[in-house]
């Protein structure tokens, strides 16, 4: 019966949602907004109305279901638990992400200089792949300062980093996690341990675990310094390659940013809204209710589509194009909304904006390897596999 009231839902393939999900969701925002898709194993929210409407309602659309596929990976933590409950995992470390207290922590310095060394290595080759080469090594060392985990390195990081990632893409694509994601997650707890044990060092104020050991035990610890890991690499690292893709896609664009500043943000928001890094975010319902014209079931999955709110013909004149000068990208959901609103936006959009304007002021002729061309993939997490670009070499 419910398939039958989600015609085009039936018919969508976990491959269309994965390769090029855009022109199924505008099909399914404008006739089954609330859409049932067999392959998900439950509803798919595309229209911006709906979608914030779920995620405001942490009563009726709830992360704490055993089925959520990265508590599976690293346990209970602020991305899976809802209610008071979830204040206690997330107010520990809400404050240090705060625009103010990243400024005055010296972090947007801490980022220039790490972006700065990065492209000063790879200026004289005049090409790289510029996920792995600059956007995850920049992310990883970010996130790694501001956890403060004692004595993990960067290629460290980006190993248990890609270790989770695969354990819950794995889980939410039907498969089993396999031990890639538990092993890394074992080191991850051992290095919190350390961390903690070595205490008062010298930059202890920097440190998100130390000033949250007081107020959580080891496992919350590591399982909240699991999702900061996953969500921060991650989503930053999208964040960048997605944006290098849309700006250097138009051979207009950059010389547009580099003589103005101010277009940068708006370049950042533009990317997000067109290609958020994470497509979509789960709930499960609390209750029978009804959600735009679905009839919703207790315990049944719904899972809303980021990707496909962003795009909503009634919010975004001509979606599908990337416009930078678009007066009302900031409407993107691309952080989500209600309780679970990413907590590392302010950190993600500042490693961003440095990221592009590094790249573009130091690397002359920016631009893509027309030979070696990518594009935005996955389920739940969308970005190029790789991004190859060129430059003059200097």
């Amino acid at each position: 019966m419910i398939t039958g009231s989600s015609p085009l839902g039936a018919a969508a393939t976990l491959a269309e949602l994965t390769e090029d999900p855009h022109p199924l969701l505008a099909r399914l925002r404008a006739a089954e907004p609330v859409s049932w898709l067999p392959t998900l194993g439950g509803w798919l929210v595309t229209r911006r109305d709906l979608a914030v409407a779920v995620m405001r309602d942490a009563q009726t659309y709830t992360v704490d279901d055993p089925r959520f596929s990265t508590a599976q990976v690293v346990g209970p933590s602020m991305l899976s638990l809802d209610g008071p409950e979830h204040a206690v995992h997330r107010d520990p470390f809400t404050a240090p992400f705060r625009l103010r207290e990243l400024h005055g922590a010296g972090f947007a310095e801490r980022i220039q200089q790490e972006a700065t060394r990065l492209v000063d290595g790879l200026g004289p080759h005049g090409t790289a792949e510029l996920r792995r080469a600059f956007a995850g090594p920049l992310a990883a060392v970010v996130m790694t300062d501001i956890l403060g985990l004692a004595g993990a390195d960067t290629a460290t990081v980006l190993a248990w980093y890609d270790g989770i990632v695969h354990a819950v893409n794995e889980i939410t694509e039907g498969r089993p996690a396999g031990t890639e994601g538990a092993a890394a997650y074992t080191e991850l707890r051992q290095a919190v341990a350390d961390t903690v044990q070595a205490g008062a060092r010298a930059d202890s104020g920097r440190s998100l675990l130390l000033s949250a050991a007081g107020r959580l035990g080891l496992p919350e610890l590591t399982s909240n310094a699991a999702v900061l890991l996953f969500g921060g690499i991650e989503t930053t690292e999208a964040m960048i390659a997605n944006a290098l893709l849309h700006l250097l896609a138009d051979p207009d664009l950059p010389a547009r940013v580099r003589a103005d500043d101010s277009l940068l943000d708006n370049a950042v928001e533009e990317s997000l809204r067109l290609e958020p890094g994470a497509a979509v975010v789960d709930r499960y319902a609390t209750r029978d209710t009804r959600l735009g014209p679905a009839e919703i079931r207790r315990g049944d999955l719904v899972t809303v589509s980021l990707a496909g709110a962003n795009r909503d013909p009634a919010v975004f004149e001509d979606p599908d194009t990337f416009d930078i000068d678009r007066a009302n990208s900031r409407l993107q959901l691309a952080f989500a909304h209600g309780p679970h609103y990413c907590l590392g936006a302010h950190l993600a959009r500042l490693e961003t904006r440095i990221a592009l304007r590094t790249l573009l002021d130091a690397l002359p002729g920016l631009r893509l390897d027309p030979e070696r061309p990518s594009a935005p993939r996955g389920l739940v997490f969308r970005k190029p596999p790789t991004l190859h670009a060129l430059w003059t070499a200097t």
